[in-house]
């Protein structure tokens, strides 16, 4: 079985631990330790029982706070992710590790930062597909995550909030681009390929807190769950200031 929590998601900060019955990761570390350290203490454990912490890319909402963990943690990140004294190995499209019980995969993804990269999480039968931070996904990527158990799916922006903001146009142009984020409507269309009979749940990530909102994420995607012939799959927005509780119930 595969269990998340998603203690942040979005521009403010990320991070994430997933867990099975005797392994413990984090995706990303973006927050302060009074953000983390509570949800370590829910699980009974502490910064030091993580087995792994997985670094999808170098902005800044993803790595703040990795200096935190000093070397209590290993660190797996694309190569340049880190330009200091910061050890760490480094990852490539496709190898697979294995942490523990927990079978990794890492594909790059497409986002303006240094090999940046999504995760295929297995956990014996259970998959968790980890995709934020990226301006399109290709064929590759569908066909690694197709039909997983679970989905952490970028959702980042509304287009007409996007087109109607304040920010510049470079920022506007960036973010819409094939290396910025998913908008709602690329987000439902690529869900909408990737699941399948064994999807239980999708997780939208990343959602902009000045263009997008919840409701404008969850619609789209809601619809073509609701299309689906007797299957249902749970739905949820994750959120930047509230941690969100996913996988096996």
């Amino acid at each position: 079985m595969i269990k998340f929590i998603v203690i942040g998601s979005g521009s403010k900060g990320n991070a994430s631990l997933i867990y099975n019955e005797d392994t413990l990761i984090q995706i990303d570390m973006g927050l302060a330790l009074s953000r983390v350290e509570p949800i370590f203490r829910e699980l009974n454990k502490n910064i030091v029982d993580l087995d792994a912490l997985l670094i999808t890319h170098n902005h800044s909402d993803h790595i703040s706070g990795v200096k935190l963990y000093h070397d209590n943690v290993k660190i797996y990140a694309g190569d340049g992710t880190f330009h200091d004294d910061q050890e760490y190995t480094v990852i490539n499209d496709g190898e697979v590790i294995t942490i523990g019980s927990l079978k990794i995969t890492p594909f790059s993804t497409y986002h303006d930062a240094n090999n940046p990269f999504g995760f295929l999480i297995e956990s014996g039968d259970e998959k968790l597909c980890w995709i934020t931070d990226t301006g399109k996904l290709d064929r590759s990527i569908l066909k690694l995550c197709k039909n997983c158990t679970y989905y952490y799916l970028e959702s980042n922006y509304d287009k007409r909030m996007l087109t109607n903001s304040r920010r510049p146009f470079f920022l506007k142009d960036r973010i819409a681009g094939d290396y910025g984020h998913l908008s709602n409507i690329q987000s439902t269309k690529y869900m909408a390929k990737m699941i399948g009979p064994k999807t239980k749940a999708v997780y939208l990530a990343h959602l902009s807190e000045e263009c997008n909102t919840p409701e404008k994420a969850l619609k789209p995607h809601q619809k073509v769950l609701d299309k689906l012939d007797g299957q249902v799959i749970e739905l949820v927005a994750c959120k930047q200031n509230e941690a969100v509780y996913g996988g096996d119930k």
